[in-house]
């Protein structure tokens, strides 16, 4: 592909190579079915609490002392790279909801090929709901880089959305491309031969945004998941404060110092914003809200219906009617149904058949 000319005549032929390649990584991301091994030891911890987060970095960063600080949970720490060899987890209280931060061990490059236990490590980074990319100040930029590419190479994308492609198999009838909007990229003839490498030749693509061949893979291959990520920027004990203004211009980044316990406000606050939980608070009929333990729900599950399948599923079968308080209604109490969507800090009292 470096030695290809990029113009508008070899686009199909890059369009081509990009699905192979993509098709041949999948490969080497879940290998073909082997003999089974014996139980390995086990790596992923359960998940617990409204939300998790992982820390993923370079060896030696600060990414174990950063959650002993945080959560006053011991993860060993020294001064060689590799201390951490397992996932070591750890829970803080926040606004009222439990978040779960997971220690991974250090990645390497070649980490996504299965080098130092790298795809363990990144199969549980793709179950957070939010990843921090710890990395060193002192060192090079180019770390960041090399973490994006070992996470994007599994099937993260981070601070992405889902490309706006709809695609749907069917049974013959050829390929049918609609385009909502001009497409700088994709024409017929690529997205046939995109499709025709991975053996689908009955589709209906649609295009609702100026989509690349990549987004076209991302979407046929259905597997990659979009994550949400902060760069925490570790030791800025060691730097001077001219340069420290301008790391703070860089985007979805926060510096910090692990050790010294700098700026770790500035820290919570921002996973806080990226990982849009709704605190919803109960009443009981005659009583006042309860404002110490929220339920918490994820940004996109947030009508009456998911609260009551987080609280039993069986709420759900005995639902009369809601009264809602707050930013969502337009009357303080209103009826709502089940469809009603709920918003940040709302309190809501559940009346029963």
């Amino acid at each position: 592909m470096a030695r290809t000319q990029k113009n508008k005549a070899t686009a199909h032929h890059l369009g081509l190579l990009k699905a192979r390649l993509a098709k041949l990584r999948r490969e080497l991301i879940t290998p073909k079915g082997g003999g089974g091994g014996g139980p390995g030891e086990g790596f992923d911890v359960a998940k617990t609490g409204d939300a998790r987060i992982g820390f993923v970095g370079f060896p030696s960063v600060g990414k174990s002392t950063l959650l002993s600080n945080l959560a006053g949970v011991y993860s060993e720490v020294a001064a060689y790279e590799f201390t951490t060899l397992t996932t070591v987890p750890g829970v803080i209280r926040y606004k009222g909801a439990k978040i779960q931060l997971l220690d991974l061990p250090g990645i390497i490059e070649g980490a996504k090929d299965g080098k130092g236990r790298g795809r363990q490590v990144i199969a549980v980074a793709r179950t957070c709901n939010l990843i921090l990319i710890v990395l060193d100040v002192l060192k090079p930029l180019g770390h960041k880089k090399i973490i994006e590419n070992e996470l994007e190479g599994f099937g993260i994308r981070l601070n992405s959305k889902p490309p706006n492609i709809g695609f749907k198999k069917k049974d013959k009838g050829g390929i049918n491309l609609t385009a909502t909007c001009p497409q700088s990229e994709l024409d017929t003839e690529t997205v046939k031969s995109i499709l025709a490498e991975y053996k689908i030749h009955n589709a209906d693509v649609t295009l609702r945004s100026d989509a690349t061949a990549d987004d076209l893979i991302d979407v046929v291959e259905g597997n990659r998941v979009y994550i949400p990520c902060i760069y925490v920027l570790n030791k800025i004990d060691q730097i001077s404060i001219e340069e420290l203004d301008i790391i703070y211009k860089v985007p979805h980044c926060v510096p910090i110092s692990a050790h010294h316990r700098w700026n770790f406000d500035d820290l919570l606050e921002k996973i806080w914003d990226y990982l849009k939980l709704v605190r919803i608070y109960t009443k009981p009929k005659g009583q006042l809200p309860d404002y110490t333990s929220p339920v918490v729900l994820p940004y996109c599950k947030t009508t009456v219906e998911d609260f009551c399948m987080k609280i039993h599923k069986n709420l759900i079968k005995d639902f009369k009617y809601a009264l809602v308080w707050g930013s969502s209604v337009k009357h303080n109490p209103q009826k709502v149904g089940k469809d009603h969507t709920l918003e940040d800090e709302d309190v809501i009292q559940i009346v029963k058949k």
